[in-house]
């Protein structure tokens, strides 16, 4: 009986007559095996035609790259006598952090001389069968220094008839434990700490006849799980192993290794290391002990396992992290990342290196619980949670319960350890901005995640900030962009509410609203009761029409909002809305990119389609382009319409108006955690209050589940369109913090405009089939990644809002928005 691994890549290697296909087709599926000969047959169409090889193995390695992507076993029946060709799949291996492993097929040259002459497709002699003897006897001794990490020699044809293969988890896969689990952040050496934890969560402390702790009984079928870094910088890392070992050699604990174990046992090991980080206060307690413990915590710290794969694949359990591809892999890249993450090769203002924000990027189905990198209380982003809450530092010991998800903490009783980086950034006073905190490359966390703003970016943020922004000081909140609906494969259509429907469905949302979309300029207010602070600009921070205008507006909002103040309890508010019509605000945009193409249309199309009617009068046949002409006619007189919908004559704020969709924030308070519903009806309430200042937003509430619903809501938005509406943008009704099944965001909205709408947008002819299909393929993920980024950026900022952050980190948020938004997107989405 021969063990592989149950991921892996096998090579079985031996001469032509070997039995090597045979072997192949008795121990593994035939979609596992990916043979040469069948790859040389189709590139060329020939089995045996050798000038094909080096076609074949380059197809042979793409699938077999493919298959081990996707986490499947993969068998290469190939001679892999030759020490190049073993290399490519050896370095195919790592690249996908899996093991390799060599299967040898070693018989005697005369049986397979024998098995070769009786074949009719081998039509070579004996002295290459000759050769390829000779080079399997070279390759026999060479197989585990070339990198594979298991070699099976299989002598002669009754030891190869008589092997059985049995499958071997890896030391990560535990799969089968279910839990439940109590993970354990960073201890480093604060064992008392340790102690009043494992109580707190239930555990019965078990302790030697010293009364030193050796163990500790978890409640009935719990397991702990320690993330690693149990030594360095604390009173007692020896105390804090021997719980831990023997926690784990009891079968009630498991545990990965930290990079500071990691650092450790290479000391203990007779490696140079630097005595820095806490080392020498943990080498100079353990001189303390017995020689005999020391050996055991070495053996112990080098038998841990990189990571583990626990509940099903529900949980992943690493000391920095693990991002999915790695996930229940196996080499050298995947334990480094499990130990150290992975950085950016920067530094920070302490001269520690930025790390790269792995967990906002990550989009894997299992939990991924780790440590690490210290932080003052742990929050989940992106189904990640990072539980070292630098407790060694001043900080706390934090455990997860799993799958509860409980957060259980027991304070540090001191400050063990003066930390390089201080745990909680230090407050810096509320004394004005600093340019330094806006400009050059800039790696932003934000709670809802963690975002890189490029320096090119916040130099043209800057631009508009410096020179046409409002104060920093009241420019408190910016909007994200919007992201389209999927596109539409419906004939006739590049956006449907089927898709936007569809698009929330599969976010996680239940119920969704849909609003009618305003075609009009992004507005938010900011409104008092006393007037002070009092502002109203644009989605870049700009004021919308000048001072005296500006403040005519805020009038008529201040006393409208006035019931507000009352029922919110709130001396001011920020308001989220739309300002009508389009026209107010963008007339020289339509002047100039908009109405000089429908003017040059009408005056061009009909003159030209007079000429050719008189062509047709005198018999030439243009019927053809009669037709082109009139269909442009047609597409121009409808992009005419669709702009003139939005262009209404206002003279100062006569004929401008409101629509409020959302109340955003109040004193002390975000209001981001309300439901839509909650917003609408205290918008009603403003349009109530002046309906000659407000437009009300017309809206459908929609249950995913139900299908008439949905119909219902696409009826309405067919009507809506054809009547000249802009579409309308579908929300989660649960509100802007609505989130996913793995606690990630979800877009705030989806837009779904109308037909006739996109043709401002795309130009009078996109509904042609041929431009409909070269539509379709339009990306929308960039723009869709700068929209979650932008909202969880505004979301952040409502919250510093209402807690009273000072200025300068509030503004950060807000200008990390407005950077954000000179990304190169296509400005059509």
């Amino acid at each position: 009986m021969i063990d592989i691994p149950e991921l892996a890549l096998v090579a079985l290697v031996g001469i032509s007559g070997s039995g090597k296909s045979t072997f192949a087709r008795t121990h593994f599926k035939p979609t596992q095996v990916l043979s040469s000969d069948y790859f040389r047959g189709l590139v060329a169409d020939d089995e045996n035609d050798q000038s094909a090889s080096a076609e074949a193995f380059d197809a042979l390695h793409y699938v077999a790259g493919k298959r081990l992507t996707a986490g499947r076993l993969t068998v290469v029946d190939a001679t892999n006598l030759q020490p190049h060709g073993r290399a490519a799949l050896v370095r195919l291996a790592r690249e996908h952090d899996v093991l390799p492993v060599a299967i040898v097929l070693d018989v005697p040259e005369a049986l397979a001389w024998e098995r070769t002459e009786a074949r009719a497709d081998r039509d070579f002699g004996r002295p290459v069968l000759t050769r390829m003897h000779r080079d399997l006897r070279r390759s026999l001794g060479a197989l585990a220094r070339e990198g594979f990490r298991k070699v099976h020699v299989l002598r002669g044809p009754d030891e190869i008839a008589a092997t059985t293969i049995r499958y071997e988890k890896l030391f990560n896969d535990k799969r089968e434990l279910t839990g439940p689990f109590d993970i354990i952040g960073d201890v480093h050496g604060c064992r008392a700490e340790l102690e009043t934890l494992l109580e707190r969560l239930g555990y019965a402390l078990v302790r030697d006849e010293s009364g030193r702790p050796v163990d500790a009984m978890p409640p009935a079928g719990h397991t702990a799980v320690f993330v690693g870094d149990l030594v360095d910088r604390g009173p007692d890392s020896p105390g804090v192993l021997r719980l831990v070992m023997g926690m784990v050699a009891a079968g009630h604990a498991l545990c990965v290794p930290g990079n500071h174990e990691q650092k450790l046992a290479r000391k203990l090991n007779g490696r140079n290391v630097q005595l820095t980080h806490g080392l020498p206060e943990t080498l100079e307690q353990l001189a303390a002990e017995p020689d005999s413990f020391v050996a055991s915590a070495r053996s112990f710290i080098e038998g841990l396992v990189s990571h583990y794969v626990l509940d099903e694949g529900k949980l992943v359990v690493a000391h920095a992290g693990l991002k999915e591809a790695y996930q229940g892999r196996a080499s050298g890249r995947v334990r480094s990342f499990a130990l150290y993450g992975e950085t950016t090769g920067e530094t920070d203002e302490y001269g520690l290196p930025v790390r790269y924000p792995w967990a906002r990027d990550y989009r894997g189905s299992a939990a991924v619980v780790y440590g690490h990198t210290p932080t003052p209380k742990p929050e989940w982003i992106n189904n990640t949670i990072c539980l070292d809450t630098g407790c060694v530092f001043g900080g706390a010991l934090t455990a997860l319960r799993w799958p509860s998800r409980e957060l259980v903490s027991v304070s540090a009783a001191r400050e063990y350890y003066e930390p390089v980086r201080p745990l909680a950034p230090a407050e810096r006073p509320d004394d004005g901005l600093d340019i330094a905190d806006v400009t050059g490359r800039r790696h932003l966390d934000y709670g809802y995640g963690r975002v890189t703003v490029a320096a090119e970016n916040a130099a043209a943020a800057l631009e508009v900030m410096s020179r046409f922004a409002l104060d920093p000081a009241t420019l408190s909140w910016l909007p994200p962009t919007m992201a389209p609906c999927s596109t539409s494969t419906l004939d006739g259509y590049l956006e449907h509410p089927a898709t936007a429907l569809d698009d929330l469905r599969q976010a996680g949302a239940e119920r969704v609203v849909c609003e009618e979309k305003h075609m009009g300029s992004r507005a938010i207010v900011r409104v008092s009761r006393s007037g002070a602070g009092d502002a109203i600009w644009t989605r870049t921070g700009r004021p919308f029409f000048g001072s005296e205008l500006d403040e005519q507006l805020l009038t008529r909002v201040r006393a409208a909002a006035g019931g507000l103040f009352d029922e919110l309890a709130s001396d001011w508010l920020l308001l989220d809305a739309e300002l009508l019509p389009w026209s107010a605000k963008a007339a020289g945009l339509i002047r100039e990119r908009y109405a000089g193409v429908g003017a040059a249309g009408r005056a061009a199309l009909p003159a030209a389609l007079d000429v050719v009617d008189r062509a047709a009068a005198r018999g030439l046949d243009v019927g053809g382009l009669r037709e082109q002409l009139a269909l442009r006619s047609d597409e121009i007189d409808g992009y005419s319409a669709a702009y003139r919908a939005y262009v209404q004559p206002t003279d100062g704020l006569d004929g401008v108006t409101l629509a409020p969709f959302a109340v955003l924030a109040g004193a002390g308070v975000s209001y981001a955690d309300r439901d839509h519903g909650w917003h609408l009806a205290l918008v009603d309430k403003l349009v109530a209050a002046d309906p000659a200042l407000f437009t009300p937003t017309r809206r459908m509430i929609v249950d995913l589940a139900d299908p008439a619903a949905e119909a219902a809501a696409t009826q309405w938005w067919l009507e809506l369109t054809a009547s000249g509406g802009e579409g309308m943008v579908v929300k989660p009704w649960a509100g802007l913090k609505a989130v996913d099944k793995k606690g990630r965001l979800i877009q705030p909205g989806v837009k779904c405009r109308g037909r006739e709408y996109l043709r401002i947008i795309y130009g009078p002819e996109y509904t042609r089939p041929e431009q409909l299909a070269r539509l379709r393929r339009r990306n929308l993920g960039r723009k869709r990644n700068m929209a979650l980024r932008e909202h969880g950026l505004g979301l952040a900022a409502l919250d510093r809002l209402a807690e009273g952050a000072p200025l300068w980190r509030r503004h950060e948020l807000v200008f990390a928005i407005l950077a954000i938004e000179s990304e190169p997107v296509d400005p059509r989405l």
